[in-house]
């Protein structure tokens, strides 16, 4: 389960409840802030209750609430607590899934498409760049400069099952990743979202500096296509006083 899905599965139980849910639902559709009395009313339970169900919804991120005269009117005594549905974005998948980094991709290449490139190597050239970008931010988070095999692979695995890729170390120098964040989409255009996870992978090792790891293709069913594996050759030039 990705980071962010985790706060989505809390805010799923919060609506678990009738109540919650009903008024929830009724101040997303106020489309203005909502007092306790009128949230109360909408499901038929007391105001006492309301807050202990409201304080919840606040609590899992689905409202945010803060004091404001209802109806912008002004009148004597305590001004009231007043909710509004949060801009929270509610998503679980199981497995993870990562749609909204393809649909960015994709996004990107048409309208940064050059003039002698394809739609589809445009598509290429972003998800690379995406990638590039996710493994440079990675390296200067930690200490800069080339990586060994092992290193390469722990660290690749380390940020791709933070990205739903759920990598799983097959032997010391290969890395497969047995989820496809693409899927359903990749098994209907394997071509192309292979080919963009590919690019978007050997972009991250590149912006890694992991010169001894490549991202190849080699679908297994139920998997994602690309696995990391060592690069022998260079694997075997960067080691400490090598004259290949």
């Amino acid at each position: 389960m990705l980071p962010g899905e985790r706060s989505s599965v809390a805010a799923l139980a919060a609506l678990d409840d009738e109540l919650r849910r009903g008024m929830y639902e009724f101040i997303r559709r106020a489309r203005r802030p909502v007092a306790r009395d009128e949230a109360a009313a909408a499901v038929g339970i007391s105001r006492k209750l309301a807050a202990f169900h409201l304080d919840k919804l606040v609590a899992a991120g689905l409202l945010c609430a803060h004091f404001e005269p209802v109806g912008g009117i002004r009148k004597v005594g305590r001004t009231p607590k007043v909710y509004e549905p949060t801009r929270t974005d509610i998503r679980v998948s199981i497995p993870p899934r990562q749609h909204d980094l393809l649909a960015d991709i994709l996004l990107d290449a048409v309208l940064t498409e050059g003039e002698r490139e394809t739609a589809a190597q445009a598509a290429m050239r972003v998800a690379r760049e995406r990638g590039h970008q996710l493994g440079t931010a990675e390296r200067q988070r930690n200490r800069p400069g080339r990586l060994g095999v092992e290193r390469a692979l722990t660290r690749s695995e380390e940020v791709l099952a933070a990205h739903g890729f759920e990598p799983d170390r097959e032997t010391p120098t290969c890395v497969r990743l047995r989820n496809c964040p693409f899927h359903p989409l990749a098994a209907r255009a394997p071509e192309l979202v292979c080919g963009l996870t590919q690019a978007f992978l050997s972009g991250f090792l590149d912006g890694l500096h992991a010169r001894t790891t490549d991202a190849v293709l080699d679908p297994r069913p139920g998997e994602c296509c690309v696995a990391l594996v060592s690069a022998p050759r260079r694997a075997a030039a960067a080691e400490p006083g090598s004259t290949s």
